[in-house]
């Protein structure tokens, strides 16, 4: 049986800060809709689903976000996840200079946890605590071919 990743989902607090930070670092918004009604709630498995949504898909056309905004039921806050939490861990981008990348993150507000490592001569790296809390993870290639 063929498989794909179709997207990752994240359910966001802010969908309109959400946007605007993945839209700086390069993603294009595919489109936006207003969900709700008996489909969604068999889908999702949530009695009264209602929420905003937006699609983003990074330059390449192989990876898309699909972020998300509960209208109700109410949006559950819980802690941020920590890098060795069991469970859905980050959302990571390759980039071409992760410098630029750390700039526009900067803009929103967002910084590395800890700063940018070095893994032997294949990249740079970080992860940067994003929007609503989530976890993104921001990788340079050091010798690209």
């Amino acid at each position: 049986m063929p498989i794909k990743l179709e997207n990752v989902g994240i359910a966001v607090s802010d969908l309109e800060a959400a946007i605007a930070f993945f839209a700086d670092l390069g993603l294009t918004v595919l489109g936006r809709d207003t969900v709700s009604g008996e489909w969604a709630d068999t889908a999702v498995g949530l009695d009264g689903n209602h929420a905003k949504i937006a699609m983003l898909q990074t330059p390449d056309g192989n990876g898309r976000l699909e972020l998300f905004e509960y209208l109700h039921p109410d949006a559950i806050e819980t802690e941020p996840t920590l890098p060795n939490e069991i469970g859905m861990h980050r959302v990571a981008f390759s980039v071409d200079d992760i410098d630029a990348a750390l700039e526009i993150a900067a803009r929103h507000g967002f910084h590395p946890l800890r700063g940018v490592a070095t893994y032997g001569d294949v990249y740079k790296l970080t992860y940067v605590r994003g929007p609503s809390g989530i976890l993104v993870m921001l990788a340079q290639e050091l010798n690209k071919n």
